[in-house]
Parts: C-alpha cells; structure tokens; sequence
C-alpha cells in the first residue's frame, strides 16, 4: 500500500482519466465501403476493441439524390444495411460524412468556406473524445489539415477496388471467388442487387481525382 496519500490519490486519479478516456473515445471511420468487404470488418473490429465506432460511408449528393458510380456503385442504405447485418447495433452507421453538389466548392482545400462545412458536417453530434480513422493517406492528410485527429491505418493487402473488379468480372465469367473476401451477408446483399453490379460492369468508371480522393463527374461542375 502506498504510504503517501498525495501520490495515493495522484495514482487513483491518472486511473480514473485513463478509464474515462477509454470509455468515451469515438473512431469515426470515414471509408468508400462500397461494398464491405472482410478487411473493413477487420478493422472495425480492431477499432471496437477500445472506442465506441461510428462508420461514416461517404456520399455524392446532388439536389438530395445520391450519385452512383461503377466505382461508387452502392448507395448509402445499401451499405448501411452491409454493416448492420455484420455489427447489428454494436456500431453507428451515420451519414454525415456527405459532399453536396457542386463538388468542386469543396476546393481548394482550407480556403473554400465549404471545405470548413464538411468538418462541421461530419462532428455534427459528436460530442466527446474522438479521432478520425481512414485507410487513405491523402484523405487522412485532408483530415490532419482539418484538425481532425487522423489516424492513418495501413492498407490491407486486398483493397476494396480488387474486390469490386472482381464482382464486375463475374458478370461476364460467373466466378464466384469474390465472395471469399467480403462476409456471407454482404455477400448475400449484393447478390440480392446484382442488377446494378451488372449495370455499371460494362460501363466507364464516371469518376474524376482531385487532390488523392475520387469525386463523380456528375455534379462536379453544377448543382
């Protein structure tokens, strides 16, 4: 026992901080998740073990109407159904973290008044401890230039892009091998949509980069 009731009570209270922090700290994970594949499971998991977790899957919207691309090929109620059939309610699923019609507003970065909004936007009832996660090291850059406290993960060695290249494949080759890499009911969701798999599979990939992140070419320019 320590006989020094000053550094008694200094000990209790670091143990009492560090409890309070690890009980309030939010991860809010910004990501494509389109779809959801095994390794944004993995990572959510990680994340779950000491923060409370709110999934953030972007949007493109234009005059309230989401905009879908063969890189953005799932809107937000399809993905948010994904992470709730693998978590259920041991995750938040929020659409804050969505861009409005014209995109290109949202730059240059930290000078359009609009760049700002979307910090706002994103924080919007978030109301303790929290950090930003992403996979993307551009993205989490734009994120430490908002002074969002970023943490940049590393990417797993299969990306979502591969698992989507592969779904699109399978509609010339039925190859099934994609489902190996998302979970059995992501895999049964997208099944069940397999229409707007087979709908952008042939098409081009309507999307423009600027500044490391991907942005539809629809809306880009107007509202």
């Amino acid at each position: 026992m320590d006989s020094n009731p000053i550094a008694t009570i200094k000990n209790q209270s670091l143990k009492y901080d560090h409890y309070y922090v690890y009980t309030l700290s939010i991860a809010i994970y910004l990501a494509h998740l389109n779809p959801v594949t095994n390794a944004h499971v993995e990572i959510i998991e990680e994340l779950k073990q000491e923060n409370k977790v709110v999934v953030m899957p972007v949007r493109f919207l234009k005059e309230k109407q989401e905009i879908n691309t063969k890189s953005f090929p799932f809107n937000f109620e399809i993905r948010k159904k994904m992470i709730e059939s693998v978590f259920g309610d041991t995750v938040s699923v929020s659409s804050n973290y969505s861009f409005h019609a014209p995109f290109k507003k949202y730059f240059p970065p930290l000078i359009s008044p609009k760049s700002w909004s979307l910090k706002k936007q994103i924080l919007q009832g978030i109301e303790s401890d929290y950090f930003t996660y992403t996979g993307d090291k551009a993205e989490g850059l734009m994120l430490k230039l908002y002074r969002l406290n970023p943490k940049v993960g590393i990417r797993k060695s299969i990306s979502a892009k591969d698992v989507k290249n592969k779904i699109y494949t399978a509609v010339e080759n039925n190859d099934m091998e994609w489902k190996k890499s998302v979970p059995e009911n992501v895999a049964r969701i997208i099944s069940e949509n397999w229409d707007i798999i087979k709908k952008f599979a042939s098409g081009e990939d309507m999307t423009t980069r600027i500044a490391g992140m991907k942005f539809p070419k629809e809306g880009y320019n107007s509202k």
